[in-house]
């Protein structure tokens, strides 16, 4: 009996933490496009994009706007999506319209379309980041993605993204006659972007080494010793020489990666080294999920 209220405590306490992060992310999203984007006739794609047309078009409210577009996905996503997924997904769209709604009632922070479209893609990718980060979306794209995965697994979520944001950022290139718009809109969707891979990859990336040395044996004990890195090694052929070599396979920080060619060098000068970006790495020494 004990443990059911326990468990049932730590749910409670799960969801409140991720209604608070969902309301965290809304806030964020719509100061961006409220105090920032808007303001400066910029879109960050998607529905708010369209709504943006619509707000300076027929002075319809920007989170209405946003709101309305959403209804027949949310329709859809009840088909065909898990019930808790739509249930933060109509929770983060319709605080995001309520957020925007209440912010476009004060001024503009700036009227800058640089410094708009900069702070703007900012705010705007931190909060669908947050979030994205707890298994919910503010309507739109995201959502959009979501369904038509459903009845294609095998379609990639991105390309629909990107040709959406792409259409929608003619649209407002169109019908505000102004082509500078399209470029910073475009500037504010690459930051958020950025914005998306810090908050989910962090800012230390992880880098791959592949050291091919006649000395492998020493310059993998000193990277155990001095870094407290463990190298791989791989059954390597030279396909010019004919030649089987030994090559180590390594992981590391940035920092560790330079620590690591170093002491390659240092021990062997002849030695191959080739330095790429991981996009993740799991495990020990690395995170965990």
């Amino acid at each position: 009996m004990n443990y059911i209220k326990i468990k049932k405590r730590l749910q409670i306490r799960k969801n409140i933490y991720e209604i608070f992060l969902i309301l965290l992310g809304s806030m964020l999203l719509a100061s961006g496009t409220s105090f920032f984007l808007l303001p400066n006739k910029l879109s960050s794609g998607g529905f708010s994009g369209i709504a943006t047309i619509t707000y300076y078009l027929f002075q319809i409210p920007l989170g209405v706007t946003i709101l309305l577009l959403n209804i027949p996905l949310f329709i859809l996503a009840y088909i065909k999506i898990g019930k808790a997924f739509l249930k933060r997904s109509i929770l983060g769209t319709v605080s995001l319209s309520i957020f925007v709604d209440l912010f476009d009632r004060f001024d503009a922070i700036t009227t800058d379309h640089f410094l708009g479209c900069i702070y703007g893609g900012i705010l705007v990718g931190l909060g669908t980041a947050i979030i994205l980060k707890v298994n919910a979306s503010t309507g739109g794209t995201d959502l959009l993605s979501y369904i038509v995965r459903v009845y294609k697994p095998s379609f990639r979520p991105g390309n629909l993204i990107v040709m959406v944001d792409i259409v929608i950022v003619t649209l407002n290139v169109l019908v505000f006659h102004q082509i500078e718009i399209g470029l910073y809109s475009a500037i504010t969707i690459y930051i958020m972007g950025k914005m998306l891979d810090i908050v989910f990859e962090g800012v230390n990336f992880t880098k791959v080494l592949f050291i091919i040395s006649k000395e492998y044996e020493a310059i993998a004990k000193e990277i155990g010793k001095q870094v407290s890195r463990g190298s791989t090694g791989l059954y390597a052929k030279g396909m010019y020489t004919d030649e089987e070599k030994m090559m180590l396979f390594c992981v590391g920080s940035r920092s560790e990666t330079s620590r690591m060619k170093q002491i390659a060098t240092a021990i062997d000068p002849k030695s191959f080294i080739v330095i790429s970006n991981a996009r993740e790495a799991f495990g020990k020494g690395f995170k965990r999920e």
